[in-house]
């Protein structure tokens, strides 16, 4: 698999992983929806875009609290979220 092909599934896993942390938390999906400016049928129309996915792991990877919540809960480490994000971040794919 190609490496831009690695890094969209990599990032298509973590943005579902904070997705269903949104969806568990209705109160920091309020927040992302307010800092977003997405409605709920935005964001539903949204759901498995890359925008979307960029979105989401930008908004966990700017917000401690939240990010160090997401990763206790998934099992995840934060080097290895952020990592994801920096990838992202100097990436064009």
């Amino acid at each position: 698999m190609p490496r831009s092909d690695q890094v969209a599934a990599t990032l298509a896993s973590q943005a579902d992983i904070c997705l269903g942390y949104l969806a568990e938390h209705p109160e920091e999906l309020l927040a992302f929806m307010q800092h977003t400016g997405l409605d709920p049928d935005a964001l539903r129309s949204a759901v498995g875009t890359p925008a979307l996915q960029r979105g989401l792991v930008d908004y966990f990877a700017s917000n401690e609290p939240i990010l160090l919540a997401l990763c206790a809960n998934s099992a995840i480490s934060p080097e290895d979220f952020m990592r994801v994000f920096h990838q992202i971040n100097r990436t064009e794919y």
